[in-house]
């Protein structure tokens, strides 16, 4: 097969059928009766993917994700193993030559399956994190075409959920219809040595590039020629950690750099395993756009597919894997499930070395995890720290005396090692984490105070695994998951003791709500801006919260950076379905605000208000000092006249470290502004380029923000120009915005200000800011970017006000006409860019956006 690629996928062309309704074995449909195309019981099926999620693709169940829909589908508890027991059945081509060799190869079937092919039986083992490989060389037909079904198995005990079985039910299973990818290639053993000169490192996101290089081996056989080739992208880095005397959380070091973690935790990608190459991309790409630098791949979850790992290889993120133990399965509910962790614990092993084969290439992986909030059973456990004990290379030793020369050979021969170069925690409560005893010390998970998270007392521990709060995403979304009954917004219930309580409806409690109050501790956040009159006005007033809460979120863990925290994982970053909880984007691939209040407050170099003290703070968690900088901290009222204005110049700020470098003093002032925006500026002496610019939006002490409710009535002129391009099925749009209001100049107020979606811009007397964002534009301007013009666009929003044109949101639609009614036409998923682009004499930047998104 030398002129033929060495692997062939086979991922599309499957059908499917129940397999109670399949009247013939898997004998004769690989040979006598095979099916011919999607005609009952055979329907199209969704590989890879669950028989779940080929149902929903085929209309055979309702979308579980839509409104309370999931409600209608049967559970296999309830319909027993058959009616989840279903084959899957492809053609491929394969024809082999004299001396070839072929092996079928399968990864993560759930629970297990018998393959026939060619009219051959073959029974694979039980194991959903386990990948087979089976050699068929004997087996294909010599013309080439060949015939392959697939009998795939649930679990023998696929449990059910108790009435108090908290999040997992019964242990037995958490993800019920996995199916599979089949991949048939040659298999290849060998261990070759490769040597690199002085190659660049390989840094996480915000740290530095993330150098990859790509290994190529090809096997040649002599007078045969080539017989076989594999690549990889692996990446030189060194990660260590160990707990800090200082805070008593883990610290992590990259290349011997300590690194502040901030990111996430992650469930998967999709609920029913629509796993794709183009979704990690956006998924992974999110997160570093986020300017996170880890990610958690929850105990509840599973072991991603490698396209996942690639993409954190790519972009700088930071993987903590942990194995499929968590309390939210064993040991819990009423009646407490089975305290002893999986039923095969040699199975468990089994799958569990495989993932570590499967991973420990990447260089974005940087620890094992035993379980989530739980440890596993003490054989597994013990099994576990002996196969991921460290090679010597990697402990932690003096640093006067690194030498490992006196070792016996065996201890030092990396192949004795299943890894070797990374460190096992056996749970994500242990060792560094939370309290570090395993306590129940991660959380919480609701709404926040914003100032809280400065406090001394917020919480105890150096490192946080877990800590969440809301979620809503924009109406857009709500309307496109849910049926008319599930966009009434909540009832705002008064207590006794001045607090609200928030009633959701009975969709948004089914899909996980988290409130915006917490009675006798938080007030309610969305009616800081007045009450919610309806869908729209608030998912709006909950964009405003979630920039709010998430940005205090990390900018309090940024403030205290070594001297009180080492890293903190916020849960979650995403939902694997249409949840409505702790989430920077929705399952559709929407940003919500939160994500742009992440970051901003997580950027390398970040200038920030701390909310408990008023001190102006810079927090620089790179790798370089700065020298020679200015900060400008400036006051604006609501009619966009700056009332007070401070500068500070010849700064220097070491790097890897917190510097208060001013105090607030405007909130003290007698004339201050019941509600204000305070613009603070980082910016180069030498070029007067923008390093770090922050937007706050703030009220006096015990106040709100309802006056910003009759503010939304202003109808400020914008002036809006956009550049479009394409390439294929992504489209590139330049936008800028520009606040076009009038007002006298005078020598107290010489500027005006725009605000979009967590970024800013100044307006001067004497010159101008220009901000340009993200996608699109309001329906109305849709007109705009039809089509594949790179000509220039310019759209004029007519207003006679002045003032700050603040918070606007833009999005992309398709420019079809015949949309139904409440029919969701955005363009998703989209991203950002972002440049800087420096004008004459120095005096003005101008941030601009370059957006890609899928048509």
């Amino acid at each position: 097969m030398a002129e033929q690629h060495r692997k062939t996928v086979l991922d599309s062309g499957w059908l499917a059928a129940r397999s109670t309704e399949v009247q013939f074995t898997g004998i004769q449909l690989t040979t006598t009766h095979p099916p011919t195309s999607p005609t009952s019981p055979w329907m199209q099926a969704l590989v890879p993917g669950t028989v779940l999620g080929t149902l929903v693709k085929n209309k055979v169940v309702p979308d579980p994700f839509y409104g309370l829909q999931n409600e209608d589908i049967v559970d296999i508890a309830d319909s027993g193993r058959d009616y989840y027991t279903f084959w899957f059945f492809t053609t491929f081509n394969c024809k082999l030559s004299i001396n070839q060799h072929c092996d079928l190869n399968f990864r993560g079937i759930n629970y297990y399956a018998d393959v026939y092919l060619n009219g051959h039986e073959i029974t694979l083992p039980k194991g959903m994190f386990r990948r087979h490989a089976i050699d068929v060389t004997d087996i294909l037909h010599p013309d080439g075409s060949n015939l392959l079904a697939i009998l795939v198995h649930p679990p023998d005990h696929p449990g059910r959920i108790p009435p108090e079985g908290g999040q997992g039910g019964d242990h037995e299973v958490r993800i019920r219809f996995r199916s599979f990818s089949v991949v048939a290639y040659f298999l290849l053993h060998l261990l070759p040595q490769l040597f690199f000169y002085k190659p660049n490192l390989w840094w996480p996101n915000g740290m530095g590039k993330q150098s990859l290089y790509n290994v190529i081996i090809n096997i040649d056989v002599k007078e045969y020629g080539e017989s076989d080739s594999w690549s990889h992208l692996f990446g030189f880095r060194k990660i260590e950690s160990h707990i800090d005397d200082a805070t008593g959380g883990r610290l992590f070091k990259v290349n011997g750099e300590p690194i502040f973690i901030r990111g996430g935790n992650w469930i998967l990608s999709d609920g029913l395993l629509r796993l794709s190459k183009k979704r990690y991309n956006a998924d992974i790409k999110f997160h570093a756009d986020m300017n996170l630098n880890m990610i958690r791949c929850w105990g509840g979850g599973l072991a991603e597919r490698p396209e996942f790992y690639h993409y954190c290889d790519y972009y700088g993120l930071l993987v903590w894997q942990e194995f499929w133990i968590t309390g939210d399965v064993d040991g819990r509910g009423d009646p407490i499930s089975n305290p002893n962790g999986p039923l095969d614990h040699d199975l468990f092993l089994f799958c569990a070395r495989d993932t570590v084969k499967l991973l420990r290439n990447h260089p974005s992986l940087a620890l094992w995890v035993g379980g989530n909030e739980q440890t596993p059973p003490d054989d597994i456990n013990t099994a576990l720290k002996n196969d991921l004990r460290l090679h010597p290379w990697f402990e932690a030793v003096d640093e006067t005396n690194k030498s490992v020369g006196h070792l016996s050979p065996e201890l030092t021969d990396p192949s004795q090692y299943l890894d070797g170069t990374r460190i096992y925690i056996e749970g994500s409560l242990w060792d560094g984490f939370a309290d570090g005893k395993g306590n129940f010390t991660d959380g919480p998970y609701e709404i926040q105070n914003p100032e809280d998270f400065f406090k001394d007392n917020y919480y105890d521990y150096g490192f946080n695994p877990e800590v969440g709060s809301v979620g809503v995403p924009v109406a857009s979304t709500i309307r496109a998951t849910m049926p008319p009954e599930g966009w009434k917004i909540p009832v705002f219930k008064k207590l006794s003791n001045g607090y609200v309580e928030e009633v959701p409806n009975p969709i948004w409690e089914y899909h996980k709500y988290i409130p915006y109050s917490k009675p006798s501790n938080v007030h309610d956040q969305i009616q800081l801006y007045g009450d919610a009159k309806d869908l729209d006005d608030f998912c709006l007033k909950a964009q405003l919260v979630n920039y709010v809460q998430y940005r205090a979120l990390l900018e309090g863990w940024s403030s205290r950076m070594w001297s009180k925290y080492t890293g903190v994982l916020i849960w979650k970053t995403q939902n694997p379905w249409t949840g409505l909880r702790g989430q920077f984007y929705d399952h559709l691939l929407d940003q919500t605000a939160g994500f742009y209040g992440c970051r901003c407050a997580a950027e390398p170099i970040h200038i920030q208000l701390n909310l408990a003290t008023y001190s102006i703070e810079v927090v620089n968690t790179t790798l370089k000092e700065l020298s020679n900088v200015g900060m400008e901290a400036s006051v604006w009222n609501l009619e966009g006249t700056c009332s007070y204005y401070k500068i500070l110049e010849n700064l220097s700020l070491l790097p890897k470290k917190v510097a208060s470098i001013s105090e607030m003093d405007y909130p003290k002032s007698k004339n201050s502004e019941l509600v204000y925006f305070l613009l603070l500026k980082l910016y180069s002496m030498s070029d007067h380029t923008t390093i770090s610019r922050n937007f706050y939006w703030l009220h006096i002490s015990g106040g709100d923000y309802k006056l910003l409710e009759q503010y939304r009535k202003k109808k400020i002129p914008l002036r809006i120009t956009s550049q479009t391009s394409n390439e294929g099925s992504t489209y590139k749009i330049q936008i800028q915005v520009k606040n076009t209001s009038k007002e006298p100049y005078s020598k107290s107020s010489t500027s005006r200000l725009s605000y979009v979606d967590g970024k800013d811009s100044l307006e001067t007397a004497d010159s101008l800011v220009d901000k340009e964002h993200e996608v699109g534009w309001f329906k109305r301007l849709q007109r705009c970017f039809a089509g594949k013009s790179d000509g220039l666009k310019v759209y004029e929003i007519n207003g006679e006000d002045v003032g700050v044109a603040f918070f606007l949101h833009f999005s992309v639609h398709t420019s079809k006409k015949d949309n139904k009614e409440g029919e969701d036409t955005r363009i998703l998923p989209k991203y950002w860019f972002f440049t800087s682009l420096k004008f004459n004499k120095g005096r003005v930047n101008i941030r601009k956006i370059l957006v890609d998104f899928f048509s």
